[in-house]
């Protein structure tokens, strides 16, 4: 039998080969911006630990940096830890891969020839010799925690004592742990853990994009983002299912099916290849949201269920984040799968389950998840008392109006009777949705209980109050709140809290949006130190309400992005008041002329809002997705959104909300000149508003006839009617300016130069003065949105102002650097290697950061001499920045 010598050429074994080949990035790999080894956070660092469970994406993510630093001119030795991996083979293994990044021969030979190289002296003459190799270098472990306790240790004194020219990129799971706690704590290394892997909207977004292109939407995204929770490997589960469609978004769309196939895929991946104990473990403590070690033996009767919950986080990808502490959290997907197995165990088995579950939270007092586990169980008074004691506190901090009415549609309408407080916890509930009605009727129950004091009935005022908001009368929300302006009966902070949004609200409701904020403030400053639970973050949005109010986006904008931040990560996305705050937030990106921001904060919500939107948010939402849609030229998709929202409007019962949309029609169709069509929903306009079933109230008539005026200008201004649209205008101003609308002021200023420059009239100085107000509040879309023929006259006068500025500071500094247009030149490969030739790499070096072979290299180079008549590298970069193929040397 034939033999082959166990060594190679380079005096290591010939398996050390395969160890310190880099794997392929992926094709459709998304670089995010965030995580980029260019990014300020982790630029001026010398060790990165990428630390997370499977299923994470730490392998890609270190495949990422090594094509970024390629492209940089940095060699990038990889080594694949093995876990007979000794402290020899380690040094070696690392000794060959930085032969092979550095393209050197003779590098490591010492090492590699050693036959005792395990020891810390081989470590340091590696670290030796790559002091004097003079150049900056990376080194890559992947799978780290493959490697023996032993070399762990080495690794850990080759991180300590590293030169400054070299880089460690170490991936491994949690269990990999490397003793490097004092690099942390001194800022040498980063640690990089599954909360910063996940993706976010944004980056699933820009995957899903670069996957599947135009063929896949925005709302379509946002499901297939929710449903796996930004969790890398069950994105890429579902787009490799989505992939085998024809129909990509047939194949999201129908999501239910998507969820299916995916559940499929995480069996046969899971739950096939588990230990059998294992797979009856996690199915027992699947029915719980949240794992902690004492509960999961509670429940499972595993008595090394600590341990058990340790391995498996590290060796499974089932557990997708955790809480903080001892606490984990199972992935939604997995534990959709765990619980169907749950279901097909024995009922008394079951039953057992959960009310082992109900008396480890009863006695921990964490009574609503208890309550929950005490129903399955069949314990119903127990889970009614246990509901009682939680529901109330649960909505008010936490805002769970989710688990409130699940509760509701459950317990006997005798119960509840019972139990004051659940009474009002519904009644809470039921006034922030489109189920306002019912609310009455819960406040009719609480006020018929014996004793009822004047906190009670403060705080039914409360909720009526609440109801009315949500009802769009604001004349009832006045009415309501007055008799307790001044003696406020409440102590619980929370009530106060609420009792100071509703101060708040009124004064905006008058017309006072910075009167508004300072109730707010008083209210923050009188009951300071509770931190920001569900009812203070009501206050978050009256602020950015009163600022949008006043067409200040940019203050706006400061308020909003962190509180929608803080919601999402908090209540969720999809929770009501994280939806009601994005809508707000949307309508300011788009005023900022943020597009894409918009469109991404919208995604997947509308039909969340449709059901307990705030009217304004809902109007804000569906007026900015119309809007969206007709700068991306879908008119028909505008109108759609536009119909929709009057549709709601009248399931709502909501009748500003139907003026609004036809209004907005107005505008859309003055801008392409319709004057017929404008005309006529004009006319329905007026119809509505003859309705003498419409609220009467000022307030809100003062809103509607707002809305009105403005549509009557439009259709004057499709018409050519300019004396009719002055006066149409000048009215609506009136009110804009009375109930200081700051953003529609402006817009009205704008409208009412055109107008007066159409009849012949001065209208430059009160053009300038809108520009002027426009720049200092923010607001970059307001007159296009207005009239393209204002935004066009707004963009010419505003390049002219422009041109003496860019004069002076041309004098002062250079221009920016254009970025390279390859235009029909070069091909997109060839633009590549001229950009990598711009920064001096060799053709071995630019093969590498493009992933292709030298051979590739010199052809593209051959042609790039051609195109270009040029004689060497260096002509070729400097005829290119000549015709403007590359941006100027730097």
């Amino acid at each position: 039998m034939a033999t082959f010598p166990s060594t190679g050429a380079t005096g290591a074994p010939r398996d050390l080969l395969l160890k310190v080949t880099p794997p392929r990035v992926p094709r459709h790999l998304v670089s995010r911006a965030r995580l980029l080894a260019s990014a300020d956070a982790l630029r001026d660092h010398a060790v990165f630990v990428v630390q997370a469970p499977s299923g994470f994406g730490k392998t890609s993510l270190l495949a990422q940096w090594r094509l970024e630093y390629l492209g940089m001119g940095m060699p990038v030795a990889w080594v694949s830890a093995q876990n007979h991996d000794d402290p020899g083979r380690l040094v070696q293994s690392l000794a060959l891969a930085l032969r092979v990044a550095m393209g050197r021969p003779a590098f490591g030979r010492s090492v590699l020839e050693d036959d005792r190289p395990g020891n810390l002296g081989s470590v340091t003459a590696l670290l030796s010799e790559l002091t004097q190799a003079a150049l900056d270098v990376v080194l890559v472990i992947d799978e780290a925690e493959r490697l023996p306790p032993a070399s762990r240790e080495a690794l850990a004194y080759l991180l300590r004592n590293a030169p400054p020219n070299v880089r460690t990129l170490i991936a491994t799971r949690p269990d990999g742990r490397l003793d490097i706690e004092d690099l942390v704590a001194y800022g040498q290394c980063v640690e990089i853990g599954p909360a910063l892997l996940k993706f976010s909207l944004d980056e699933t977004l820009q995957l899903v994009h670069a996957r599947f292109g135009a063929r896949v939407d925005r709302n379509t995204t946002a499901r297939l983002h929710e449903l796996t929770e930004g969790w890398p490997l069950g994105l890429q589960l579902a787009m490799t299912i989505i992939s085998r469609g024809a129909d990509a978004h047939a194949a999201l769309s129908g999501m239910t099916a998507a969820a299916g196939e995916l559940q499929g895929e995480l069996v046969r991946l899971l739950l096939v290849n588990l230990d059998p104990d294992d797979r009856d473990f996690l199915v027992r403590i699947a029915v719980l949201d949240l794992l902690h070690p004492d509960l999961c033996q509670a429940v499972s009767g595993a008595e090394d269920a600590a341990a058990r919950l340790v391995r498996l986080n590290n060796d499974t990808p089932v557990f997708a984040a955790a809480e903080g502490g001892d606490w984990l959290r199972m992935h939604a997907l997995a534990r959709d799968v765990l619980r169907q197995r749950f279901g097909a165990l024995d009922t008394a088995e079951q039953v057992a389950v959960h009310a082992r579950a109900a008396q480890w939270l009863a006695a921990h007092d964490l009574f609503d998840e208890a309550a929950h586990h005490a129903l399955s169980a069949g314990q119903h008074q127990t889970a009614y008392e246990l509901a009682e004691r939680s529901l109330y506190e649960s909505l008010m901090r936490r805002g769970r109006q989710a688990a409130v009415l699940e509760w509701l549609a459950q317990m006997p309408a005798d119960e509840l009777d019972r139990r004051p407080r659940l009474l009002l916890a519904a009644a809470w509930t039921l006034a922030s949705s489109e189920r306002h009605d019912e609310a009455g009727r819960f406040v009719a129950r609480i006020l018929a209980q014996p004793d009822v004091g004047d906190a009670l009935r403060c705080e039914c005022a409360l909720i009526l109050g609440s109801a009315a908001v949500f009802a769009d009368d604001p004349d009832r929300f006045v009415e309501l709140h007055a008799p307790w302006t001044e003696a406020v009966p409440l102590t619980d902070p929370l009530l106060l809290q609420s009792h100071a949004n509703r101060m708040a609200y009124r004064a905006l409701l008058e017309g006072e949006p910075a009167l508004a904020r300072l109730r707010q403030q008083q209210a923050m400053r009188g009951h300071p130190g509770h931190g920001i639970d569900y009812i203070r973050r009501w206050s978050e949005l009256v602020i950015g309400l009163s600022y949008a109010w006043e067409g200040q986006v940019l203050l706006a904008e400061q308020l909003l992005r962190p509180a929608v931040a803080g919601a999402e990560a908090e209540l969720g996305r999809r929770h009501r008041f994280s939806c009601n705050l994005a809508a707000l937030l949307a309508a300011v990106a788009w005023d900022r002329d943020l597009p894409g921001d918009a469109a991404t904060l919208l995604a997947d919500r509308l039909d969340v809002l449709e059901h307990s939107g705030l009217p304004e948010s809902l109007l804000l939402a569906y007026r900015t997705a119309a809007r969206i849609a007709a700068a991306e030229g879908a008119e028909h998709r505008a109108l759609e959104l536009l119909t929709a929202l009057d549709a709601v409007g009248a399931a709502r019962r909501l009748p500003r909300l139907r003026i609004a949309s036809l209004a907005e029609q107005v505008r859309l169709h003055a801008q392409r000149q319709r004057a017929q069509t404008c005309r006529e929903l004009c006319e329905r306009i007026d119809a509505q508003l003859a309705d003498p079933a419409l609220p009467q109230g000022p307030l809100w008539r003062r809103s509607v006839e707002t809305l009105r005026d403005v549509a009557r200008a439009h259709a004057a201004i499709a018409a050519r009617d300019w004396p009719d649209a002055l006066a149409q205008l000048a009215r609506a101003d009136d009110q804009a300016r009375q109930r200081k609308q700051g953003g529609l002021h402006i817009e009205l200023l704008g409208l009412r130069a055109l107008a007066q420059e159409r009849c012949g009239q001065p209208s430059q100085a009160l053009l300038r003065e809108a520009m002027d107000l426009a720049r200092a509040y923010g607001l970059q879309r307001v007159f296009s949105d207005a009239h393209p023929d204002l935004g066009a006259w707004v963009g010419t006068l505003a390049a002219e102002s422009a041109q003496p500025e860019i004069t002076v500071a041309s004098a002062a500094a250079p221009p920016p650097a254009l970025p390279a247009t390859h235009g029909a030149v070069l091909t997109p490969k060839e633009g590549e290697v001229l950009s990598l030739l711009a920064r001096n790499l060799s053709n071995k070096e630019i093969g590498r950061a493009m992933q292709v072979g030298e051979t590739t290299i010199k052809w593209h180079v051959k042609n790039l001499f051609a195109k270009l008549d040029a004689g060497t590298r260096t002509q070729v970069v400097q005829r290119a920045r000549i015709l403007g193929l590359l941006g100027p040397e730097r």
